[in-house]
């Protein structure tokens, strides 16, 4: 159903994509004025593009009417704080009211259809296709991670390295976009307990990166400062990463996730590690920088020192953060410094000022730096696109692209896919069982995301008016 939806579509959007390709160059000029021609179209013409605009509600002429009536009616739950900050509570016990299957049938056609893409392989390739035809591409997610308290031993680590790989089967092999990506979790295959024992032991020592190569490469290692139980389970762990990341390698782009301050400099060390073992002539393994840390532009700056130092290519997949409650609760609790910025505009100032680091090294070494802008922030959208204008950055190499998560600011998404920019959704995947911890981690971690969705709302009824207006028009007559 969703293939044939999608088919349907393609009317709808190419005449959104092509605006201004056959056009002579006085006609541009006078449509650039007045905003009906793409950034694309001004290039084509040797003319400087406009400013991106996120304020058209035609950017969702491509949803179906039921689409637009479920992202509204999501969106409205989302804007209640109390819903936010209890989902799960509140998930929990609808679940025993109603039962697994009932349950499941109140969630599918609401949250769940408008947050993940599917269970199965043909659910999600109608997903992808739709995706596809909207110029939008997928970077697949399996849900799979965990925290401290949450290891569950080896077998499950290796039921986990098994649905990666599927992972990278099927971003791989379906068609739904070139230069396919897809997240991992190093926690989804090595214990969280281990991640913070080694970032302790980093405080103290440093770390041999050619030691945690050999590691990868099937070595048997042995950490200092660890006991014999878990350095057999970094070296089981580092196999595990090391498998993923060769079916992955010149076939899907790997972008390996941050999470807590109290695990992330082991995890950026390992990511470092698989960076210079596959990244010798391009970046297949990225990892994340959370600019929400007031380090964050320390990080930035040594990463690239690092990569030049070490002779790798480094992908950068530039967030601002989804940990920043649970972050200040633990500083405060263990009386040490916020690591967080103490302002919004700050943290603002921080991914503005880590990206354009990186564009910069972008234009200097082209080919050497790849980065993926994944904010819904349309400030440093636009920054972006300016900064990539202004530096002469090919757009089309895949040095620079987009992300945002699947079922959220489409707005902004398809206004990138129609000004040509690689734009990229981060899409979940799975059964309701298996995606609702996901889920509600994700609501809670986004929760100022989610409730500040108003202006998606607002441009999401202009198109439902703009839709229901004839009909009205003509019940009235």
């Amino acid at each position: 159903m969703l293939g044939s939806r999608a088919r349907l579509s393609l009317p709808l959007l190419l005449p959104l994509r092509q605006m201004g390709t056959a056009a002579a160059r006085t006609e541009t000029v006078t449509r650039a004025v007045t905003g009906t021609v793409t950034g694309a179209g001004l290039r084509e013409q040797g003319l400087p593009s406009v400013p991106l605009a996120f304020e058209d509600p035609r950017a969702f002429q491509v949803k179906t009417m039921g689409e637009l009536l479920r992202a509204l009616g999501v969106f409205q739950l989302c804007s209640f704080p109390v819903l936010v900050n209890h989902c799960g509570k509140l998930m929990s016990v609808a679940r025993r009211l109603l039962g697994k299957r009932g349950f499941s049938l109140f969630l599918r056609p609401t949250v769940y259809r408008q947050f993940v893409a599917g269970e199965n392989e043909t659910e999600i390739s109608h997903s992808m296709e739709k995706m596809s035809v909207l110029g939008l591409r997928p970077m697949l997610a399996v849900p799979i991670e965990e925290d401290l308290g949450e290891s569950t031993g080896e077998k499950r680590y290796e039921d986990n390295m098994e649905a990666m790989l599927e992972c990278v089967r099927m971003s791989h092999c379906n068609a739904w976009s070139k230069d396919p990506m897809m997240q991992l979790k190093v926690t989804a295959l090595l214990s969280p307990e281990l991640c913070v024992k080694l970032t302790t032991l980093m405080s103290e020592q440093p770390f041999d990166l050619d030691l945690l190569v050999r590691g990868l490469d099937g070595e048997s290692i042995s950490l200092r400062g660890l006991d014999e139980k878990e350095n057999a389970h970094l070296v089981c762990g580092l196999r595990r990463i090391n498998r993923i990341a060769e079916e992955s390698v010149h076939k899907v782009r790997v972008l390996v996730d941050a999470e807590y301050t109290y695990m992330n400099p082991a995890l950026s060390l390992l990511t470092t590690a698989m960076m210079k073992k596959f990244n010798k002539n391009d970046a297949w393994i990225w990892n994340t920088y959370q600019c929400y840390l007031k380090e964050s532009r320390s990080l930035i700056q040594e990463a690239i020192s690092v990569s030049q130092k070490e002779g790798f290519c480094l992908g950068v997949k530039l967030v601002r953060g989804a940990y920043m409650e649970k972050e200040r609760k633990l500083a405060e609790k263990e009386g040490r410094l916020d690591p967080i910025h103490n302002s919004w505009e700050e943290t603002n100032s921080s991914y503005n000022g880590s990206l354009n680091a990186v564009l910069e090294a972008i234009s200097d070494q082209p080919g050497r730096y790849r980065i993926i802008v994944a904010t819904h922030n349309e400030e440093s959208v636009r920054l972006a696109a300016q900064r990539v204008e202004e530096l002469g950055i090919d757009r089309d190499d895949g040095s620079v692209c987009f992300g945002q998560l699947l079922g959220m600011c489409d707005h902004v998404s398809l206004t990138l896919a129609k000004e040509g920019y690689s734009i990229y959704k981060s899409v979940p995947y799975g059964s309701v069982d298996d995606t609702l911890p996901y889920l509600v981690r994700r609501a809670q971690e986004n929760r100022t995301v989610l409730q500040g969705i108003r202006k998606e709302r607002d441009l999401l009824r202009q198109e439902l008016h703009r839709r229901l207006r004839p009909r009205l028009t003509t019940a009235a007559v």
